[in-house]
């Protein structure tokens, strides 16, 4: 029973009336033998977290009060466990949709998805979010060495998931280590998806300290001078401001640990050492020293600048701002330590992983799950990521992997594109040269394929230095095949994500107000967004997403920049009948994947007595009954083909018709409200 207050509606609805299914049960999108990265992500949230954010008091108040208290489309209309179910439903949709894509489109929804589930609202950190790819997109074309580090968050938080489906000392290690026996199994999955996905999704968000850094020493590099003593270069002061505790959070430390920290280093050196001084062999005073330094002298760590510290500091504002002090617990500050260890900290001040004489043991899993995973991870995930700097625009990446996750073993195999036979082949020539020479001098490099091709392995023999690996078979192997670009999608129109929620919360306000949107305070329509239930909010998002999609269809793209082509300020009745049928496409294949189905019992059954008590208005009723039943009259069953759903689209009435074209022209007037979004035609 992967989903069970679904089931506990579908068997309530059986007496009610008579439907042996409604509402349908969610559909396992994974072969029972796959064994992939997809699969087992997938797995993992449909089977491990049942009962994900279920809370027995809210179940308790419906029942004493006669009413629910979960939201569909409006509050009120379904239990509050259903909504739960439904909203892991949502992530886990989103996420299979971002395996398959790549996209940073759909990476951001599944950010959107963790912090609407775990932080509570997604518009109190949106910045965090959206200014990493900012950041990277405009800023790091600067710079010699940069690749993306949106996406692979988002690939980084699946592996991790895969990982723990698919590799049982792992989840023997954090069963262990935060004290789930055995008969807690499903709630050691729920509490690892929530501090993984902190872990995973967050650990880079500090970059935005990073990149300025780096393109300071980038204007010396270009010009082949190396970094080092005499290279200017950027330092940060005046920290407090981002990393003093408030009385609050230091009462809430003391009441923790039993003792007090004047600042979140203070905090994070003790955790790390509790985990690991006795191991390797550090004080607390020499770690705190080491992270103290890291932002104020880069000239001591190899004039590099740690983003992992700006990333846990970074972290623990949003944490405590959307959790309060008293909402912190161990296992946040825990995710936060492995984020600073994940970089350079637990490298070169800790295990000193490549100094011959001082280095010690890769990182066991049992010291500290969190860091272990992130770190092997971050190592793992290195295909399909978007190449910003100048240097690593020429340089050869994979562009693609495959993983196999069979009983603690990891089978990787990453693929390069064929259109670099001609690189591979050159630098296979000069390896062979280079071994009948007899080895002498340095080995011929093709980053990153020589670090897997090559006898030496470079690429595993690292990870194997960093964490210990001896409880899993972890092998590499390099390929190359065609490349495949079409799942990317991508389009002319261009906005960073800075403008998608935005877009959202213009196309969610066309249904409330008609037309009349404009006279809105803007600060109303966010409310009011806020208000949905996680599946009407990314419904909202994913058609924004699809926008760029449309316009492409129409010859015309959005951005905001400045360029010199006819600006479109409403949509020709002819554009919008190309629009709407492929609007209504995305709305019935959203609609099937999230477990509705076609039906109009929702108008015609007579109404439960609760319901007409909780609502008192038949037509809000009759709006709930059809939450409950995930039914919907202008939806379609099974599998249709696109020509299929255009065909039903011809069906609707033109009042329905209209739902599907109307909101986008009403968004071209509201978008004017957000600063610097224009559209414009090709021709």
């Amino acid at each position: 029973m992967a989903y069970r207050a679904l089931e506990q509606m579908r068997e309530r609805n059986a007496l009610l009336f008579g439907l042996a299914s409604a509402p349908l049960p969610p559909a396992a999108h994974f072969e029972e033998g796959d064994k992939s990265l997809k699969a087992m992500a997938l797995r993992f949230l449909h089977r491990r977290c049942e009962d994900l954010r279920f809370d027995p008091v809210k179940v308790r108040r419906e029942a004493e009060e006669g009413r629910y208290l979960g939201a569909g489309f409006r509050p009120g209309q379904i239990p509050y466990d259903m909504q739960m179910d439904l909203d892991r439903l949502c992530l886990e949709r989103e996420l299979e949709r971002f395996i398959d894509s790549g996209a940073a489109e759909d990476a951001y929804t599944v950010y959107y998805c963790y912090l609407e589930m775990f932080f509570g609202h997604y518009g109190k950190s949106k910045k965090m979010v959206e200014l990493l790819s900012e950041f990277e997109s405009n800023g790091s074309s600067l710079l010699m060495k940069h690749r993306d580090h949106y996406s692979h968050s988002v690939y980084v938080f699946a592996l991790g998931l895969a990982v723990y489906e698919g590799c049982e000392p792992f989840r023997r290690a954090f069963r262990r280590f935060y004290g789930f026996g055995g008969e807690a199994e499903g709630e050691a999955a729920c509490r690892f998806l929530e501090y993984w996905g902190l872990t995973a999704l967050f650990h880079d968000i500090g970059y935005p300290f990073e990149l300025p850094f780096e393109q300071v020493l980038s204007y010396f590099e270009v010009t082949g001078e190396a970094r080092g003593k005499g290279s200017l270069y950027l330092a940060y002061r005046d920290l407090d401001a981002l990393t003093k505790l408030g009385e609050e959070a230091k009462a809430r430390f003391r009441e923790l640990y039993g003792r007090s920290f004047d600042t979140t280093e203070e905090l994070f050196a003790r955790e790390i050492t509790e985990k690991l001084g006795k191991t390797y062999h550090f004080t607390e005073d020499y770690i705190l020293g080491k992270i103290h330094r890291k932002p104020l002298e880069p000239n001591a760590f190899g004039y590099f600048m740690d983003h992992a510290y700006f990333s846990a500091a970074r972290l623990y504002r949003e944490v405590e701002r959307a959790l309060g002090p008293g909402g912190i617990t161990e296992k946040h500050v825990d995710a936060l330590t492995a984020i600073l260890l994940h970089n350079s900290l637990f490298k070169f001040a800790v295990s000193f992983y490549k100094d011959e004489e001082k280095h010690g043991p890769p990182l066991p899993m049992a010291l500290h799950p969190l860091a272990w995973l992130l770190m092997l991870c971050d190592e793992l995930q290195c295909w399909d990521r978007t190449a910003y700097g100048r240097n690593s625009r020429t340089e050869l990446h994979p562009m693609a992997a495959e993983f196999e996750f069979d009983s603690g073993a990891i089978r990787a195999t990453y693929y390069y594109d064929r259109e670099e036979q001609e690189k591979i082949d050159d630098f296979r020539a000069a390896y062979q040269a280079w071994e009948a020479g007899g080895e002498r001098g340095r080995a011929p490099r093709l980053k990153a394929y020589s670090d897997m091709a090559e006898k030496e392995q470079r690429f595993l023999a690292d990870i194997e230095k960093i964490v210990d690996v001896s409880e899993i078979s972890l092998t590499v192997t390099p390929g190359v095949r065609e490349a495949d670009r079409r799942s990317k999608h991508t389009y002319l129109s261009r906005s960073s994500f800075l403008h998608l929620y935005d877009f959202a919360i213009a196309l969610n306000s066309r249904y409330s107000y008609q037309g009349r949107e404009k006279e809105i305070p803007a600060e109303t329509l966010e409310k009011e967004f806020e208000e949905l239930s996680l599946e009407y909010q990314l419904s909202n998002l994913n058609q924004a997403k699809s926008f760029s999609r449309y316009l492409d269809k129409l010859g015309c793209f959005y951005t905001d920049r400045p360029v010199d082509y006819r600006m479109i300020t409403a949509f020709t009745p002819e554009q919008a009948a190309v629009i709407a049928p492929m609007e209504h496409a995305r709305w019935v294949y959203e609609h099937i994947a999230m477990g509705w189905q076609q039906g109009d019992l929702y108008e015609t059954a007579p109404l439960p007595p609760a319901l007409i008590r909780q609502f008192g208005d038949e037509k809000e009723a009759r709006r709930a009954l059809r939450e409950q039943l995930r039914m919907h009259k202008l939806t379609m069953d099974g599998d249709p083909t696109e020509a299929e759903i255009f065909a039903h689209y011809e069906t609707l009435p033109e009042e329905e018709q209209e739902k599907d074209s109307a909101p986008f022209n009403s968004m071209l007037k509201l978008v004017r409200k957000y600063e610097g979004l224009r559209i414009y035609a090709l021709d």
